[in-house]
């Protein structure tokens, strides 16, 4: 298995995230490319000691973006949408 820290990169913060997570008990995350549902869960069950129902993966594409002449395209990430099990509370900001 690889390292927790090598699955999770970064927690989001959005509006779209907010409401899922006040709604219906989700919480959103930047994870790496090649990691997988499995590890992800394992990976936020023993970082944050929270109890993980299931995992959803979205890989988005990069968007192209001109400058002048030239074209570029900004990279693609992978986000991860937990979903916990009742009674569950995760909160990035205050601390679990």
């Amino acid at each position: 298995m690889k390292s927790i820290y090598s699955v999770i990169k970064k927690p989001l913060f959005t509006e779209k995230g907010a409401n899922l997570k006040e709604t219906q008990n989700k919480v959103l995350v930047e994870v790496y490319k090649d990691a997988n549902k499995i590890e992800i869960k394992k990976a936020i069950e023993e970082l944050f000691k929270v109890k993980v129902e299931k995992v959803s993966t979205i890989n988005t594409r990069g968007k192209i973006k001109t400058l002048g002449k030239s074209k570029g395209r900004r990279p693609g990430r992978k986000k991860a949408i937990i979903t916990l099990k009742k009674g569950e509370k995760l909160d990035f900001i205050e601390g679990s």
